[in-house]
């Protein structure tokens, strides 16, 4: 009869239980994994025959066949290594385990050559499947066991080398807890980033503060210089904090990838992703072989920050309209498809012309250099971005002497209590946590407006001729402006205020091409 040992497999940001079969069978000596293993996997050959010699054991001189089930589903990764390598000795009877250990145990990790357990990536949501699938101890690599201990009601053992765990699992020696390194600062919340900067551009920190108590899409538009990336790098400064949910989800996405700090915590800040403009479609979306989250899916309850815009593939930005609307992202493949969460607030920016200096006396750029340029971004996605603000230069001379502006702290202490009303709003809508995910039902539900407000919606369609899915957006706006007034009812002033905010709409129609 097999040896069956409990590992784990990864699909998307999901872990599932994955049965490690062991037989070893008279014949010719071999190994041979089987149940539909990547390259790492069936490499795993060698790694685990060479830690078991490292580690003191015999190697069996029969035929040997391991089994990953289910074997119809694709598997990935190196964690592989110590389930096989338990099942091996337990199979070979070098290691007697106990029906508890057998039903009971949870193993992943990676071996050295020289009989030491390796930190792998994907621990969070393996734990959690553990816990899932009612097991009641894992064991993993001592550098993982901070981040599977994130996980409540499962007993972790974390150990330095195969050889170490060998003997608690006989009984030879009791388990020594394992501590790693604290965790590191962050350093873009290790307060070299603040508000406090920003001089001289009181109106557009408005609109910023609008967008972060919303969770609205914002595009900014601007000179060279004039400060839009200053802006927008310290805009995560005055987010909310992460509610626990958000952690975890945030936390399983960076430990598919292996970019969880230390491997130690749960990620507190929310995520702040540029990605360069030369970015690719898989780079930007997910996809590669095997398929892995993209930045959209690591910007996740965070910012995804698109500077230069317009220099992007344009390939590349149209495929943020599907993930912007539906807050996830498929990746389809021939034989599978992966879904990844993405809800996250796109911040860009971009110049207004090809020289930058559009408005300017140095500007030559004619109005259809100036449309051509911008028609570099889609109609589709500026009709996804809520808040579109020109962001003037500023006089170094004027601002030289002036004081800092507001800080972080003052700006998200408005943040908070706009935040804390919406919460407030949709408790009974557990998916929806900010102004800008209100569906079309909750907009009608939240958003009534009075005759006056409606008046002067028509007057905006009439001149501009907006889509219907930008009347939700400036409802959506102007209820963000009405909770950070703390009023109950939107007002014309929040209708204003949120029509105000569409600068570039605006300026296309004053454009003229001949």
């Amino acid at each position: 009869m097999a040896t069956v040992i409990n590992g784990f497999a990864i699909v998307g940001i999901d872990g599932y239980q994955v049965e490690v079969e062991t037989k070893n069978m008279p014949g010719v000596p071999s190994i041979t994994v089987v149940g539909l293993g990547d390259t790492a996997v069936k490499e795993a050959r060698q790694r685990v025959e060479a830690a078991l010699q490292a580690s003191g054991f015999q190697f069996p001189k029969l035929k040997i066949v391991i089994n990953l089930a289910p074997g119809d589903v694709k598997k990935s990764g190196s964690h592989f290594d110590l389930p096989m390598a338990v099942g091996l000795l337990a199979e070979s009877n070098q290691l007697v385990l106990t029906r508890e250990q057998k039903e009971t145990f949870g193993f992943l990790g990676e071996l050295s050559l020289n009989g030491l357990l390796r930190p792998c990536s994907g621990v969070l949501p393996m734990a959690i499947a553990a816990r899932a699938a009612g097991l009641k101890s894992l064991v993993v690599p001592a550098g993982n066991v901070r981040e599977a201990a994130l996980v409540k009601g499962l007993t972790v053992y974390g150990f330095y080398s195969l050889g170490d765990l060998a003997k608690f699992l006989s009984g030879e020696t009791p388990y020594l807890p394992v501590f790693d390194e604290l965790p590191l600062d962050d350093p873009v919340f290790a307060g070299t980033l603040d508000f406090s900067d920003v001089v001289g551009q009181d109106m557009i920190i408005d609109t910023v503060v609008a967008a972060a108590a919303g969770g609205h899409n914002i595009l900014f538009i601007g000179a060279p210089g004039c400060g839009k990336s200053m802006i927008a790098k310290r805009l995560p400064t005055i987010l909310p904090t992460l509610t626990e949910e958000e952690a975890l989800e945030v936390t399983k996405i960076y430990s598919v990838v292996g970019q969880v700090r230390d491997r130690n915590a749960l990620i507190s800040h929310r995520p702040f992703r540029a990605p360069h403009h030369n970015a690719s479609l898989n780079a930007l979306i997910g996809g590669g072989s095997p398929v892995v989250p993209g930045e959209v899916s690591l910007a996740h309850h965070g910012v995804l920050f698109l500077d230069e815009i317009a220099e992007f593939n344009r390939k590349v930005l149209d495929a943020l309209r599907q993930p912007l609307e539906d807050k996830q992202v498929t990746v389809a493949r021939v034989k599978n498809s992966v879904t990844y969460p993405c809800n996250f607030m796109l911040v860009s920016a971009m110049n207004p012309c090809p020289c930058g200096y559009y408005g300017q006396n140095r500007c030559r750029c004619t109005d259809y250099e100036v449309l051509k340029y911008r028609q570099k971004i889609s109609g589709p996605i500026l009709d996804r971005i809520d808040l579109q603000k020109y962001v003037q230069p500023v006089d170094f001379m004027s601002i030289s002497g002036q004081k800092p502006g507001r800080s972080s702290a003052i700006l998200r202490e408005q943040v908070e209590t706009a935040r804390k009303q919406q919460r407030t709003r949709f408790a009974g809508h557990p998916a929806v946590n900010c102004n800008a995910q209100m569906t079309e039902a909750m907009v009608r539900e939240f958003c009534t407006l009075d005759s006056e407000c409606t008046h002067l919606l028509q007057q905006a369609y009439e001149r501009f001729r907006y889509s219907a899915r930008s009347f939700n957006k400036f409802l959506k706006v102007a209820r963000t402006y009405a909770d950070l007034d703390g009023l109950p009812r939107i007002g014309r002033t929040h209708i204003t205020a949120a029509l105000m905010a569409r600068d570039m709409d605006k300026e296309h129609a004053g454009l003229l091409v001949v």
